[in-house]
């Protein structure tokens, strides 16, 4: 079964980057999709979106928390799951992985 995920980075500037890192994932395409305004907003961030199976997901997004390590700025991800949004940082992001882990798995 194909489940998607997705994910939107607090840095603009970051979010090729963290494509590329997902990208290297075996089983799951990454796809940047362009954000759509609402009323009164002149622009918005592009999201990603992740698909494959629920445990490529998992695998993929077990790389999450190195990304974020990475960068010296302090950087965020949001990532949804079955409508539900997850924000990750440097602080909760053991916490929010096992969270999302077994909304994957499921």
């Amino acid at each position: 079964m194909t489940s998607s995920v997705e994910i939107s980075v607090s840095d603009p500037g970051e979010a090729r980057s963290l494509r590329e890192w997902l990208s290297d994932a075996p089983g799951v395409s990454v796809e940047t999709r362009p954000g759509v305004p609402g009323p009164g907003e002149q622009g918005v961030l592009d999201s990603l979106l992740m698909a494959g199976s629920g445990g490529a997901l998992v695998a993929a997004l077990k790389v999450v928390p190195d990304f974020i390590r990475s960068r010296r700025s302090n950087v965020s991800i949001t990532a949804t799951v079955n409508g539900q949004p997850f924000t990750l940082d440097a602080e909760n992001v053991e916490d929010v992985m096992e969270i999302l882990e077994r909304l994957l798995d499921e």
